[in-house]
């Protein structure tokens, strides 16, 4: 195993210096203000719902990240979302962070509720929102308010989840105005706290100057008023804390659900320590390592079966348990191997041998009933004359077929490169994986930057050459760093994660929590849907 790169060091220490900044939210000053009106945090409302010490994840953390700098940031989307156990009952939780301008919403803080709600709805998780916001933030108010994926989504989603039986609890715990009024009336039970909670489609001001009443906030939508006259509210409470209890009671109550049956057998120890786990992945993204070694930090040991171990040898398929869980996992290999022809084949290419064995396997998987797990480490389809004689097209697009159709929840975790064509067959983003994350060592682009740096150069040189001019040999490197630079910005995991391509950034050692909890949260939907590839060309 090799010694741990200083870089990779570097990488896992900047992650958790990013993550202690963005539970800060609004910053300290903010959540001193939030304690000084007996109001609790984002996080520490999330964290005393959740049952202690019990595991949990955080979905979209670095949402928003180095985005709206000119409206003063929105850390975390300002919004926290975790999956955790309420009363021994897996949940999804939606807090609005107060000390994010005063939690209103942004585009990404919609993107993000919504990606809670989607979570919610594949999984039938029962969800609970701690509404504290201003609603939407008015200078960004054209890319919220009215397209599909924007802030009517929201209620439109609460009504679908109503109809599909998944329990939706609120509870108003600071400002809830205008649109956003509807959500915790939209849910099945609506909780408000006491002379902090307050819901209205219209505040004072705007009353005054839209029908000339005068009226105070609290006697327009304040606790008692929607608890006694209005009868809007199922709940009052005094406090966060009494409000939290209220809500863990009711989750406490609800019934099971129809599980979808995943294989699951008593949890064993990985064979390598998963501390180690970024030790195997090599600072030079061309080098070779052995898939199998990360493997062994993440699923239990000595439960690998190999499909297919001696062909389509780009591609790892294979059988395995994480936590007790079954699994298939299909994972790129970045060693330089040698086909059934003796032919040489690139590390982290897909090949049409290994795009053929990856379609059967995801297939098999599907037929049995087992979820699937991808890790991404992929530069992309293997291009040429060659491949394209032998019709790399049609063998990657039966992978992608098969990825399509799969009707057991997938999961995705990006490890290395994630680059072209090779993301899609892997599962991304837009192959609606239940959980999608990556490594702190992860790149997303479509293609390498150094590849894309020089046909970017390419252009700027042609539109140069138009004008009449030419650069010099120092005015073209210095244009191919700049070009480097801004393309390496974009590739980064955490460009991915602040538009939410991904459901965040972890470390690796977490893989296996991320993992089970997901297939945990999937076995609650029951699989209806029958696996059919439709048409293919052979």
């Amino acid at each position: 195993m090799q010694v741990k790169s200083e870089n990779n060091n570097t990488l896992l220490s900047e992650l958790k210096v990013k993550l202690l900044k963005v539970f800060l939210g609004g910053g300290q000053k903010r959540l001193d203000k939030q304690k000084s009106l007996g109001k609790l945090s984002a996080r520490e409302r999330i964290d005393y719902l959740l049952d202690n010490e019990s595991e949990s994840i955080e979905i979209g953390a670095f949402a928003g990240d180095n985005m709206y700098q000119e409206h003063g940031g929105c850390p975390s989307g300002g919004v926290v979302v975790k999956i955790g156990y309420i009363e021994g009952k897996q949940c999804v939780v939606v807090a609005n962070d107060p000390t994010v301008k005063a939690g209103a919403w942004f585009p990404i803080t919609g993107k993000k509720n919504l990606r809670a709600q989607e979570i919610a709805m594949e999984n039938r998780l029962p969800i609970v929102y701690l509404v504290d916001s201003a609603g939407v933030y008015l200078p960004l108010q054209d890319e919220i308010f009215p397209d599909k994926e924007h802030f009517g989504r929201i209620f439109r989603n609460n009504a679908k989840m109503s109809s599909m039986g998944i329990t939706q609890i609120a509870a108003v715990m600071g400002s809830c105005v205008a649109g956003g009024a509807y959500l915790p009336i939209m849910s099945d039970e609506a909780l408000i706290v006491n002379k902090t909670g307050s819901i209205f489609l219209a505040g004072s001001y705007l009353v005054k100057a839209a029908i000339g009443e005068s009226i105070d906030n609290e006697s327009l939508g304040g606790a008692t008023m929607h608890s006694e006259v209005s009868g809007v509210i199922d709940y009052k409470t005094e406090t966060d804390s009494e409000c939290l209890d209220t809500i863990k009671d009711i989750i406490g109550k609800i019934g099971d659900s129809d599980k979808a049956g995943f294989n699951r057998i008593d949890s064993v120890e990985t064979a390598t320590n998963t501390e180690e786990l970024l030790n195997i992945i090599p600072n030079d993204r061309t080098k070779p390592y052995e898939i199998k070694d990360i493997l062994n930090g993440i699923v239990d040991a000595d439960s690998i079966t190999e499909y297919k171990s001696d062909y389509g040898k780009t591609l790892f398929c294979g059988y395995a348990r994480i936590d007790g869980w079954a699994v298939g996992v299909v994972a790129n290999r970045r060693k330089v191997v040698k086909n059934g022809k003796g032919e040489m084949q690139f590390g982290g290419v897909i090949y049409s041998d290994s795009s053929d064995k990856a379609t059967r396997f995801i297939a098999n998987c599907n037929q049995k009933k087992i979820p699937l797990v991808f890790l991404q480490d992929v530069s992309g389809f293997m291009v040429g004359s060659k491949s394209e004689q032998g019709g790399i097209i049609k063998d990657g697009a039966k992978m992608v077929n098969a990825l399509s159709n799969s009707v057991v929840p997938k999961f995705t975790i990006i490890i290395g490169n994630s680059f072209g064509a090779g993301n899609y067959a892997m599962c991304g983003k837009a192959f609606d994986p239940r959980l999608i994350v990556a490594w702190p060592t992860a790149k997303l682009a479509v293609m390498g930057g150094k590849q894309a740096a020089k046909v970017l150069l390419q252009i700027e040189k042609a539109k140069i050459k138009k004008q009449g001019t030419a650069l010099s040999e120092q005015e073209e490197k210095d244009l191919l760093n700049k070009i480097e630079t801004s393309y390496e910005q974009q590739t980064s995991p955490y460009y991915a994660a602040a538009r939410l391509w991904t459901d965040g950034i972890i470390d690796p050692k977490d893989t296996r929590l991320w993992i089970s909890m997901g297939i945990e949260m999937a076995n609650n939907n029951p699989i209806k849907e029958k696996f059919n590839m439709g048409v293919l060309q052979v």
